[in-house]
């Protein structure tokens, strides 16, 4: 524990965060994140933890996290008076964030809407964003996020729900995660800085994937339908061409790739 508390702080005091906590294992980052928020934690402070039991990811599935495996994150946000009208992107920003970092290290990986990053069509990470609400005022967000890093970090096939990877077997390399985890939070803080412009929204669709291919898109009331993915709106929302050439843009939901001939792959 105290080797990871001198790595990590080695890599975390340049990046001028408020604070930073650091678990050996827990069940839920997020849920520490949150408590820490109501607790008066300030904008950006981070909750990392070694192993997580009780990770969730959308739909309440769970993401377990393996000791020296993987990176879970929690970051605490307060939005500025500029970023409450645009908390959607919020679950955009991480994930961008380590499309650009994964780039930088020969990766190519794509934002499979709302919230999961690919690489070869497969999950390396996902992203879970909760609010701490105070009467109706948004008073903080826990921008949760899951990487799967090493190949130790990816559940076995008969429990995916969709295909996974991890980053040193895209790569071909080890890396170093704490390395990865740094970088992720340099680059999401510039991020930010643009997240209520329309550059954010162009930089989502450019990391887009299924981009114009006809996916099976299951929707809120669980049917799903093929439709071609169009583009991501200002207000995150998910803009579909249907069959019958309509467009329709949707707030949830769930993208289940399918090749031209309309076939599960």
């Amino acid at each position: 524990m105290q080797k990871a508390l001198d790595q990590l702080t080695t890599y975390l005091t340049p990046l001028d965060l408020s604070d930073w906590r650091y678990y050996a294992e827990v069940g839920s980052t997020n849920d520490i994140a949150l408590d820490w928020a109501r607790d008066g934690a300030e904008d950006f402070s981070l909750v990392l933890a070694d192993t997580q039991s009780a990770g969730r990811g959308r739909e309440n599935r769970r993401w377990v996290t393996q000791p020296g495996a993987a990176l879970a994150m929690s970051l605490i946000l307060r939005p500025g008076q500029a970023e409450r009208g645009f908390i959607p992107r919020f679950t955009a920003l991480p994930a961008l964030a380590l499309i650009e970092v994964l780039e930088k290290i020969g990766v190519e990986a794509q934002l499979k809407w709302p919230n999961d990053v690919l690489i070869t069509g497969k999950k390396v990470a996902g992203v879970l964003v909760e609010a701490d609400w105070q009467a109706d005022q948004l008073v903080a967000l826990v921008v949760g996020m899951g990487v799967n890093v090493s190949p130790e970090s990816v559940p076995s096939a008969d429990v995916l729900r969709y295909p996974a990877t991890c980053i040193e077997s895209e790569l071909g390399v080890e890396v170093d995660r704490w390395a990865i985890l740094a970088s992720i939070l340099h680059t999401l803080k510039r991020g930010r800085e643009i997240l209520p412009t329309e550059d954010f929204i162009n930089v989502w669709n450019n990391s887009l994937a299924f981009k114009g291919d006809w996916v099976n898109f299951r929707f809120s009331d669980g049917q799903p339908r093929q439709a071609q993915v169009s583009s991501v709106q200002a207000d995150g929302r998910l803009s579909l061409r249907m069959p019958d050439g309509d467009y329709l843009d949707v707030v949830a939901g769930e993208i289940e790739w399918s090749g031209p001939d309309g076939q599960q792959d």
